[in-house]
């Protein structure tokens, strides 16, 4: 159990790293989405997988497909073409599929230990109890995030929409 935590933080911690470090977008998006897998094993490692399906669900799913959306959005233009060209390469997705890889030989060796059914400490984190939590004396805070990410979207389509500079064309 604990090389499993071990190896899922690592993997956050490099996957991570590369969210900050690459410069193309699309590179960054793809270890975010890593990265947040990772975050989501290291609950499961922990004995909360609840919180670790939560992870996937929001974080890793509904969120990240909206960074998808921004990004594609954002990159408007004729050169479009010539970098998806190159998105293709393998060695564009050498880096994440490796992470990845790795935190699925993590989960399938916790899996067939039986590992990831144990508690560490406490009583398990159920559906009512995030709704309860999150509804309740926090309902602030999660209105406030929802409007902070409808605010970004707006403004991401808000500046991709932008009129094009001198010389510029756009479809």
């Amino acid at each position: 159990m604990e090389i499993a935590f071990y190896l899922s933080g690592l993997v956050a911690v490099l996957a991570t790293l590369g969210v900050i470090t690459h410069l193309n977008p699309v590179h960054a998006v793809l270890y975010l989405i890593v990265s947040l897998l990772a975050v989501a094993m290291v609950f499961f490692a922990l004995g909360a997988p609840f919180a670790g399906a939560l992870e996937i669900i929001i974080y890793a799913g509904a969120i990240m497909v909206l960074f998808v959306f921004v990004v594609m959005m954002l990159n408007l233009g004729e050169r479009v073409v010539a970098r998806e060209r190159a998105w293709l390469r393998p060695r564009t997705w050498l880096g994440p599929a490796l992470l990845a890889a790795l935190l699925l030989v993590v989960l399938v060796a916790g899996v067939w230990r039986g590992e990831f059914g144990a508690v560490i400490a406490g009583e398990p984190l159920t559906a009512k109890a995030v709704g309860t939590t999150l509804f309740g004396p926090w309902l602030v805070g999660v209105e406030l995030a929802a409007l902070l990410l409808l605010a970004a979207l707006v403004t991401a389509s808000h500046v991709g929409r932008l009129p094009a500079r001198p010389g510029e064309r756009r479809p």
